[in-house]
């Protein structure tokens, strides 16, 4: 039995956690933290795991953490979470952090990106990125894995066949892409309200959002030469989801199918990504795991279709399959693959 800390315990990614975590028998969530006082019920926090967990959330240290666990899910905002998980390691858990901290490898992009010096620097370059389809055989092995933003993993695994091939330019990519509210998190904030983002569309971050660096950091890993991207995200006034349309330059004269076979062939044996005929559309993947892409020849572009489901696939689903490969399980265990 593994027993498990879910750091940040009352957000979305952490609801979605422990409701994936519940499939595993093997599995037994022994700690939740929260800063909110009186150690609350996470039955009073997540009313849909009504009986299904009976377990109070409190305002643990880390030693108390440490005492509990063998492995941590860390859901705490960026910096707070590099803070603590040094620690956590240094005590020997092995720790999948869903915050920002481990992402980029440089401490001077994360700084300028982020705002704020990073508590744990020497650590960055050194820990694997949590994307299985691409880093799958280091991950058994890590103490720490950096599991990929919603956006990063939506553009990343779109365009991470054709850089691996050379079928498109490096540079001059555009990636236009929209999320769900969810996507903001649980926090209350003024744009997110329901009379502000409602019965409206918009962009934010342009030219400055922090998943920019992480995309150009991973595709250019994968080209094996420096990938720039324009990346534009916009908010959509659904509860959750990700679409990403993407356009690239080919290389050559390459046909909608020849794009395809090479996306088919790179994500063979991969159980979360389908490269699919259609075009895929939010509520396909909504609830799931799975990324659904496919790809056009237009005019002299290659445009690329992606969807997820940004608080699974785009985080606690991907988590889990994380957790999984670290533990020993079968990467689809809890997750549900069909």
């Amino acid at each position: 039995m593994i027993r498990v800390a879910i750091l940040g315990a009352t957000g979305y990614t952490a609801l979605e956690l422990i409701r994936i975590l519940l499939r595993n028998p093997q599995v037994q969530i022994t700690a939740a933290t929260t800063r909110q006082e009186g150690s609350p019920h996470i039955s009073s926090i997540h009313q849909s795991l009504t009986g299904r967990l009976d377990l109070c959330c409190e305002d643990l240290t880390v030693p108390q953490i440490i005492e509990r666990a063998d492995f941590a899910f860390c859901c705490l905002p960026h910096a707070a979470s590099a803070a603590v998980i040094s620690e956590l390691l240094d005590g020997g858990l092995r720790v999948v952090d869903l915050s920002a901290d481990y992402r980029l490898n440089d401490p001077a992009t994360y700084e300028k990106w982020y705002k704020v010096t990073h508590p744990d620097p020497d650590r960055m370059a050194k820990t694997v990125y949590g994307l299985p389809e691409l880093y799958g055989e280091r991950i058994p092995g890590e103490q720490l894995i950096a599991n990929p933003g919603c956006y990063t993993s939506t553009s990343i695994l779109a365009l991470a066949p054709l850089l691996a091939a050379k079928l498109i330019e490096p540079t001059g990519i555009i990636i236009d892409a929209k999320s769900g509210v969810s996507g903001a998190g649980r926090s209350a904030k003024q744009n997110i309200l329901f009379a502000e983002c409602n019965e409206s569309f918009s962009a934010y971050g342009v030219g400055g959002h922090r998943h920019q660096p992480e995309i150009e950091q991973v595709l250019s890993d994968v080209s094996g030469e420096p990938v720039d991207v324009v990346f534009t995200p916009h908010l959509v006034p659904m509860d959750r989801g990700i679409l990403a349309t993407i356009y690239a330059r080919p290389t050559s004269d390459v046909s909608s199918e020849d794009v395809l076979n090479v996306m088919r062939e790179f994500y063979s044996g991969k159980p979360f990504v389908r490269v699919v005929d259609h075009l895929p559309a939010t509520k396909d993947v909504s609830g799931t795991n799975y990324c659904h892409i496919t790809a056009r020849r237009t005019k002299g572009y290659v445009t690329v279709l992606s969807v997820l489901d940004n608080l699974i696939k785009g985080a606690s689903g991907v988590a889990v399959q994380n957790f999984n490969l670290m533990a020993g399980f079968p990467e689809t265990t809890g997750l549900d693959p069909a």
